[in-house]
């Protein structure tokens, strides 16, 4: 894989290691993930590829689990501050998990980040809640999806 080795630098050549294909998948569609080394991934539509010390969001500001979140800045601008009220369904319409709803529920979110453009859309929002904690992560219940959940904004 090839992108840059530091943050400031954009659509860099060199070479940043070879990873899981499933792992640079979700790093592609979730914006960053811890490697094994302990070192960031992190992908921005605008930029590609970098390595680095923390999670960032796409303009370079490092991310917080529980607190940061994306949206389409039309819709929620940055800096919206929002908690969710209401967890929805997965998208096989059953219940997400209780232990993940609560703890959804209990953060206070923040708008630090926006989607790549023309993905998301105006009822979509990612919610960080750190870092990928290793094999088979996207399996796990804290990746989830929620459908017509709800959120308070204030």
């Amino acid at each position: 894989m090839t992108g840059c080795p530091t943050l400031n630098c954009k659509n860099g050549t060199d070479d940043l290691g070879s990873y899981p294909a499933d792992f640079v998948e979700a790093v592609q569609d979730e914006g960053t993930g811890r490697t094994s080394s302990g070192r960031y991934l992190n992908w921005s539509y605008d930029i590609g590829y970098w390595l680095d010390s923390i999670p960032r969001t796409s303009d370079g500001q490092s991310l917080s689990p529980f607190v940061s979140a994306a949206a389409d800045p039309d819709v929620l601008p940055h800096g919206t501050r929002f908690t969710i009220a209401g967890c929805g369904t997965e998208d096989d319409g059953s219940t997400p998990p209780s232990a993940v709803c609560a703890a959804l529920k209990d953060a206070s979110w923040e708008i630090t980040d926006e989607f790549t453009p023309g993905l998301g859309g105006s009822q979509h929002i990612d919610a960080y809640i750190g870092p990928e904690t290793g094999e088979n992560f996207t399996d796990s219940d804290w990746y989830i999806t929620l459908n017509n959940a709800r959120i308070s904004i204030g």
